[in-house]
């Protein structure tokens, strides 16, 4: 059937075939789905606009409203509404496509493929429709570099939801090796996977989750002799390390490069969360908030004062989520301010960090003598936060 035919509704219908025929006589094929529906493709020539925003948009796409338009959806039912809408706004030649995009391809009408492939389009089909991210955001997330510095407590929640979001490439440093004690909170490994190196074993779970995902699993100590190139070329740095001087040449590499960082540490029942981003004038850094490194007495390992298991998920999530929205930019950061979380109380407290002037990693009289100077500052103190 290629002559147009009304639905049960009085809609004026045509086939795919009669709509192909008629768009390359000049008739406008609209494609009235959801951004992240066109993301897996379109048919060829068709215009994108989402049924809902019809009246506002279609002037700007077709002026004369004597064109004909041919609505299409993915099985025909949206784009029966669109006409209805149509019409109602004086485009009189305005009809649906029976079946959709679906009876379009079945058919094998020419189609463009989209922004995304047929699996992201469907992975990611709820950050599609979030107009914060839509397709767009997507493709900056699959473009984007992580460098998460510990495959641990922190650094295991986190790298499962930058992957499971589509982050385009994960660098996981990290020299530990999986043990059984870690299982209890670092739940990116496996007990079949004990004596493996974290990074590995976190390499393996990730590419379970989304083999989309790039990852690098690079088995290093970050020290003062590789820090800068460990963490260069990336977009984000998570802060998931176990000891303070790997967190102060963290703080000093990511100044220099101009990288945002992401802090979280957890103790006992309680974690903390901020970012600290240099690209900001405002913006504090980790020095700011621990000017020099506190004593073994003062800050006790893990293995020695313990760890509710799952508080390293819930701060580790609080950093996918300050790195997504980082990489996205959208929504409002922890720059210039500490989340602090209670497990015991159930509550969140948020506290003022401002930047201070007389802070040694970015006051005004800071002066960078080498990441050798800050290792040796800070070499007594190393207690576990993962």
């Amino acid at each position: 059937m290629n002559a147009a035919s009304e639905s049960s509704s009085g809609i004026a219908e045509i086939d795919p075939a009669e709509a192909l025929s008629r768009q390359r006589a000049g008739a406008l094929l609209l494609d009235v789905r959801e951004d992240g529906e066109r993301a897996a493709g379109m048919a060829v020539g068709s215009i994108g606009l989402a049924r809902d925003l019809i009246a506002q948009r279609i002037h700007e796409i077709a002026l004369d409203s004597r064109r004909e338009i041919l609505a299409i959806c993915n099985s025909g039912r949206r784009s029966l509404l669109a006409v209805e809408t149509l019409r109602g706004l004086g485009y009189a030649r305005s009809v649906s496509v029976r079946g959709g995009l679906a009876r379009w391809k079945n058919e094998g009408l020419p189609v463009a493929q989209g922004a995304l492939d047929a699996d992201a389009a469907e992975r990611y089909s709820r950050h599609l429709v979030l107009p914060e991210i839509g397709v767009a955001g997507q493709q900056r997330l699959a473009n984007a570099r992580v460098a998460l510095i510990g495959a641990g407590g922190l650094g295991a929640p986190a790298a499962l939801y930058l992957a499971a979001a589509g982050v385009g490439h994960l660098t996981l440093i990290d020299d530990d090796y999986v043990e059984r004690s870690n299982l209890q909170r670092q739940i990116i490994h496996a007990d079949a996977r004990i004596g493996m190196p974290k990074t590995e074993s976190a390499r393996i779970a990730l590419n379970a989750l989304n083999p989309a995902v790039h990852v690098d699993a690079i088995a290093k100590r970050v020290g003062a002799a590789n820090v800068e190139s460990l963490i260069r070329g990336h977009d984000v740095v998570i802060d998931g390390a176990d000891n303070f001087p790997t967190r102060y040449l963290l703080n000093a590499a990511c100044l220099r490069l101009r990288l945002p960082l992401v802090y979280g540490a957890v103790h006992r029942f309680s974690g903390q969360v901020s970012v600290f981003d240099p690209r900001r004038d405002d913006s504090p850094c980790y020095r700011c908030l621990f000017a020099e490194p506190p004593s073994a007495a003062e800050a006790p390992n893990c293995s020695e004062a313990g760890v509710l298991g799952v508080l390293p998920g819930i701060v580790g999530m609080l950093q996918a989520t300050e790195a997504l929205k980082l990489l996205l930019g959208i929504g409002t950061s922890l720059v210039g301010r500490l989340l602090c979380y209670d497990a015991l109380a159930g509550t969140f407290r948020e506290l003022r960090l401002p930047r201070d002037a007389a802070c040694p990693g970015c006051g005004a009289g800071a002066r960078f003598t080498g990441y050798e100077d800050i290792a040796r500052i800070c070499a007594v103190g190393c207690p576990d936060r993962g």
